[in-house]
């Protein structure tokens, strides 16, 4: 069988589906290839998913112009009215951002990777020019002006533009030869839900420690948190040995900590995901762009992961339909366009998220004199403040 279309999405994670239904209702034919037909979304409605997404301004425009955000579960998403950040001078000072002194409705929303995944699903059911293929491409080649995908089945997909969003270890990446920076941070995401016994107020704490690694508990809705604690990886062996109730202890002492007792959701979720840090030499080659974690890997400690590959997808969908009449999705000027796009937004998160974890993770004392005194420092010049908030949501001020 062979099948043709303007754009052919490989990747069925929620960057890839939010790809698809942008194209799609922008008047494009989209074949999105998935991986399987599992449905990965299904679960107990009363229970917290663990892996969660702090959505920025872009993100949240992005999903409304497509009709998602407002399919979502309203009540499952927090929207986060302040942040605190403390270094490790043992709670004296810190950095405080709020959205009221930013003039803006909220610095981010807490979303559900199930809860966001089940609206995109939703929305995919409903919109026409799609279609959906479970299969594993085994090649991808260009031939004239087409991006063929054979799969594993025998049928072969043929289009303009093949978009890779099928992850960090990007098999489409590969295939166009694209070579990448790795740095592995030694490092273990440890994912987990708690209930609060004090309002956390729609506040996210973070902190910056020089041996234990980065933690931050964000808010969800009702007095519950999730735990995101990027962890050198034998403290999350240990962690990942010991109970919740151990875990939400060690959270108990942490300076600053106001939420009182956390004690687990149940049922309790523990989950762990390797960091590193992935520089693509490009995010285009002929043919082909790249979204999402394809396109960069970031440490987590700023949530900005999602929002870059979300702002791919806006930039993308730019480009293409903002083309000349005269050139297809594919063609070599407008993929150079979406990369020079993108250049700076990515080099600029990727250097600020590893300087942050280098400076962070060293553990010299003059080295942490300095970068507390930073945070003090930063914490009393508004202009600043209002800058990383600008770059946070994505959004000039």
């Amino acid at each position: 069988m062979q099948s043709q279309s303007s754009i052919c999405i490989v990747g069925n994670g929620a960057i890839g589906k939010t790809a698809a239904l942008a194209f799609a209702q922008a008047g494009l034919s989209v074949t999105l290839l998935c991986a399987d037909s599992a449905n990965r979304n299904a679960a107990d409605p009363a229970t917290w998913d663990v892996r969660v997404y702090a959505l920025n301004r872009v993100a949240r425009d992005l999903l409304s112009s497509i009709k998602v955000w407002g399919a979502m579960e309203a009540s499952r998403i927090a929207p986060v009215d302040a942040m605190s950040v403390y270094g490790d001078d043992k709670g004296r000072g810190g950095l405080s951002l709020d959205a009221y002194g930013a003039r803006v409705e909220a610095l981010a929303w807490i979303v559900e990777d199930r809860n966001l995944n089940m609206a995109l699903d939703t929305a995919l059911r409903f919109t026409p020019n799609i279609h959906i293929v479970t299969g594993r491409a085994t090649q991808l080649a260009v031939v004239g002006d087409i991006a063929r995908l054979t799969l594993n089945t025998g049928e072969v997909l043929d289009a303009a533009l093949v978009i890779g969003a099928d992850g960090g270890q990007s098999w489409v990446r590969g295939q166009c030869d694209i070579g990448i920076d790795y740095r592995s941070y030694h490092q273990r995401a440890i994912v987990a839900n708690f209930e609060c016994e004090q309002p956390h107020h729609g506040v996210a704490h973070q902190w910056f420690t020089s041996t234990d690694g980065i933690i931050a508990l964000l808010p969800l809705p009702g007095q519950r948190v999730s735990l995101v604690w990027s962890a050198p990886e034998p403290l999350a062996d240990t962690l990942m040995q010991e109970s919740q109730q151990q875990l939400a202890q060690r959270l108990s002492v942490l300076p600053g900590h106001r939420l009182g007792q956390l004690n687990p959701l149940q049922p309790e979720v523990l989950k762990a995901f390797p960091l590193a840090l992935i520089r693509p030499h490009a995010i285009v080659a002929p043919r082909v762009a790249l979204i999402g974690d394809a396109a960069h890997v970031v440490h987590p400690l700023a949530g900005q992961g999602m929002n870059l590959g979300f702002a791919d997808v806006a930039t993308l969908l730019n480009t293409v339909t903002g083309r000349e009449t005269s050139r297809d999705c594919g063609d070599e000027r407008v993929l150079s366009r979406y990369a020079r796009a993108r250049k700076e937004d990515i080099l600029l998160m990727q250097i600020a998220t590893d300087g942050l974890e280098r400076l962070f993770g060293a553990n010299f004392e003059p080295v942490r004199i300095v970068r507390n005194l930073g945070l003090n420092l930063v914490n009393k010049l508004p202009v600043i403040k209002r800058r990383l908030i600008s770059q946070a949501l994505g959004k000039t001020f």
